[in-house]
C-alpha cells in the first residue's frame, strides 16, 4: 500500500504565515485602539487586508489536509475535516492526468484522478509525500486511463 498524505512542513510554514498575521491583526486592533495615530481609513484597509488573506490561508489549509492510499486494487480516500472515507476499485477511475509545470527551475507536478462518481482528488509532489510512488504505481496499474496533457480522453 502507497500512502500519500500532506506533508508537515507544508502545514507548519503555512500555520506560521496565518500566525504572523494574527499577530499583525491584533497589533493594528490594539493601535487603534489606544493610539490612533493613522487615520481610519487605513485602519479599515489594514483589518479588512489582513482577516480576507488569515480566512483565505485557513480554508487552503483545510482543503488541502487529505489522504490517499492505493492498494493492488483499491484506491481510499479520506477527508477528515469532512469525516469522510472513500473506497474506490481501480476499475471505477475513469481517467487520471498529471500536470507538469517548470517555474524558477523547479517542477510541480499535480496528479488529478476522476473517480465514476465525478468526484476527483489531486495531490501535488511539493505539498504531499510519496507522490512518484503514487504515480508510478497509478502508470503501472492504469496505463490506459491515463490523459496526456492536450489530447482528449477516450469515451
Amino acid at each position: 500500500m502507497i500512502h500519500s498524505r500532506p506533508k508537515p512542513s507544508t502545514f507548519i510554514a503555512l500555520g506560521l504565515i496565518v500566525l504572523v498575521q494574527i499577530f499583525g491583526l491584533v497589533y493594528i486592533l490594539n493601535h487603534f485602539a489606544t493610539k490612533r495615530t493613522f487615520g481610519l481609513v487605513i485602519y479599515l484597509i489594514a483589518t479588512v487586508i489582513l482577516t480576507l488573506v488569515i480566512v483565505l490561508l485557513l480554508v487552503k489549509m483545510m482543503a488541502a489536509y487529505k489522504f490517499i492510499t492505493i492498494s493492488k486494487d483499491s484506491i481510499i480516500t479520506r477527508l477528515p475535516l469532512r469525516g469522510k472515507t472513500t473506497t474506490y476499485s481501480l476499475a471505477e477511475v475513469l481517467v487520471w492526468e498529471e500536470e507538469t509545470v517548470i517555474t524558477n527551475k523547479r517542477e510541480f507536478k499535480q496528479l488529478t484522478i476522476v473517480f465514476e462518481d465525478k468526484t476527483s482528488f489531486t495531490i501535488s509532489n511539493h505539498e504531499h509525500l510519496n507522490y512518484e510512488e503514487f504515480t508510478k504505481h497509478l502508470s503501472k496499474k492504469l496505463p490506459k486511463k491515463r490523459v496526456i496533457a492536450g489530447k482528449n480522453p477516450k469515451t
